[in-house]
């Protein structure tokens, strides 16, 4: 690539993009005009305000100028490359060195025009540089990734170097809690945690370190390994945000923390336990902007949209949502309120925690130490003239019963179950001691449900299925199956995968149904009539979203069962 810099310094962005017919005249004056009163660049003017896209940018400077584009999504920088540069110099010009290549460094920027940016970097690696056009937003995020974990881990080296000495034998009730490197480190992991999509974080003290892992699509991923050390201040640190007892660490704790990163509230569930080393510190995530997601981007089939969209539409009756911890059911509650929530109905829910302020439904805190517990707050529920009610869990037969009591007298009560599938939710319920009378006249359906991990977008690749697969999959050996993957790239950290999508097994309770469950019978023949009527059985639903593409088979062994 050979790019005369000095010729470019006379060309400009706006008369480029009017030479190339991208835009005209009076829109490089609109845009030029809000460049001067918002006091951005024109390329992001002109990219915020709608006149171009990113394509467009793409194709003009490749052409004109002969810029090359790279994506940072499958072109990760490498990070000892990305250092040397510091962050503030990469942040403040949106910039982020990419690798080098005979003698040049390749520099991924928002701006390949921008000389002062290049020239800034120039000075301080000491060799020439080669601009290459990237997306804002994959340079920031390249940033955050390259420098997040690196700030963590320096600040813990900063902490056991400014405690030298100091740490042997001492008390972690006497640390410095408030220390500028604990500080760092403290907030870089969690920012980082929550730009990394994670759904938790642990801080786990072992014999000779202290190792920080989080939850990313359901699987615990290592981010830093650092002294035992650090632990004491680290874990009294979480503890002092929380609002917990720094001095109390025979028993566990539980505890919230508020944060902003990128502009969003997240809210932090801590929880403690003392372990043989020391304090375990698990914060849960809970990102409030991930459980608005519409019924039609859960996961469901066309098939399983009727059924949804039939069950929320009866006017009395239960929906129980049931499946493992975390497995999504919060999300698929809410996505059933969306749907249920106007001007006309007065919606109430019973929540342990409240994870997300919908507007226009009354929500309440579970609090068990001022006595309101589901059982109790249901009860004082229906004298507030409800039409929709949604418990949390039904943990209890008393809850149970009230439910489905509330459920006879013309109200709506959605809620969640702990149980592998949609048919031994029944059985589960019987158990507690609520009558088969009660479930049978009460019920309109059951879904169950799973996660699974997606493909990743960027690097997914089609291959061809071994002798193995075509077994598990029921595919006569001798015909071709093509199956989708994930080859691993910066985008998904070297997963394959990115993002969750939901897996379902949605039983409607009719007539054939409630005789069987009048009757008490097994699960087993509950399960066998309810296939027979149409329902698609978790496993078949995974299946569907192997052969598809959007998931892989190792996924749907993890989570379904293949009978």
């Amino acid at each position: 690539m050979n790019i005369n810099l000095n010729q470019n310094k006379k060309l400009r962005l706006g008369d480029m993009l009017v030479q190339a017919g991208v835009i005209n005249e009076e829109q490089l004056k609109e845009a030029l005009g809000k460049q001067r009163s918002l006091g951005k660049r024109l390329g992001e003017v002109l990219l915020e305000g709608g006149y171009i896209t990113q394509q467009d940018l793409t194709k003009v400077l490749e052409t004109q100028l002969g810029i090359e584009s790279i994506n940072l999504k499958q072109t990760a920088a490498d990070p000892k490359t990305a250092r040397m540069i510091p962050e503030n110099l990469a942040r403040r010009h949106v910039v982020i060195p990419v690798q080098v290549a005979k003698g040049h460094l390749l520099l991924a920027m928002r701006d390949p025009l921008d000389q002062v940016a290049i020239q800034d970097v120039r000075l301080l690696v000491q060799m020439p540089v080669t601009p290459v056009l990237a997306t804002k937003d994959d340079i920031v995020a390249s940033i955050e990734r390259v420098f997040s974990q690196a700030t963590a881990a320096k600040a813990a080296d900063d902490f056991v170097q400014s405690q030298a000495g100091l740490l042997a034998g001492l008390d972690d009730t006497f640390l410095d809690v408030n220390s500028a490197p604990i500080v760092r480190l403290v907030n870089s992991t969690l920012e980082n945690a929550v730009r990394s999509g994670a759904s938790d974080v642990h801080i786990e003290p072992n014999h000779d370190q202290m190792r920080v892992r989080i939850r990313v699509d359901g699987i615990l991923q290592e981010v830093l390994s650092t002294s035992l050390g650090t632990h004491g201040a680290v874990s009294s640190r979480v503890k002092v945000m929380a609002g917990l007892n720094i001095a109390e660490k025979r028993v566990p704790q539980d505890g919230r923390i508020m944060i902003n990163v990128d502009r969003r509230d997240i809210d932090l569930r801590v929880s403690t336990m003392p372990t043989t080393y020391g304090e375990k510190v698990v914060m849960r995530i809970l990102d409030r902007s991930n459980f608005m997601v519409g019924k039609e981007n859960l996961g469901f089939s066309a098939g399983d949209l009727d059924i949804f969209g039939r069950m929320i539409a009866k006017p009395h009756g239960i929906i129980l949502v049931t499946g493992p911890t975390g497995s999504g059911k919060t999300t698929t509650l809410y996505s059933m309120l969306t749907e249920l929530n106007d001007n006309k109905k007065n919606i109430i829910t019973l929540e342990d925690p409240v994870e997300f302020d919908m507007k226009g439904i009354n929500q309440t805190q579970i609090n068990i130490k001022a006595g309101l517990t589901f059982a109790s707050g249901l009860r004082a529920i229906l004298r507030q003239d409800p039409d929709i009610v949604m418990v949390g869990e039904i943990r209890d037969s008393e809850t149970a019963e009230i439910a489905a009591r509330a459920a006879l007298t013309g109200h709506l009560v959605l809620s969640t179950l702990h149980t592998n599938d949609a048919p031994g939710a029944v059985a589960r319920i019987i158990d507690m001691g609520v009558e088969p009378f009660l479930i049978s006249s009460s019920l309109i359906g059951i879904v169950a449900q799973r996660l699974v991990r997606k493909i990743c977008p960027v690097c997914k690749e089609k291959y061809e299925a071994g002798e193995r697969e075509k077994r598990i999959l029921r595919h006569p050996l001798d015909a071709p199956l093509a199956l989708t993957k994930g080859a691993g790239c910066d985008y998904c950290n070297h997963t394959g995968y990115k993002g969750r999508i939901g897996v379902y097994e949605m039983m409607e309770v009719g007539k054939e149904h409630r005789l069987l469950i009048d009757r008490r019978s097994p699960t087993d023949e509950l399960r066998d009539t309810a296939i027979s009527l149409g329902m698609v059985p978790l496993w078949e639903d995974a299946y569907q979203k192997v052969l598809s593409g959007v998931t892989t088979l190792e996924e749907m062994l993890r989570v379904t069962y293949t009978a």
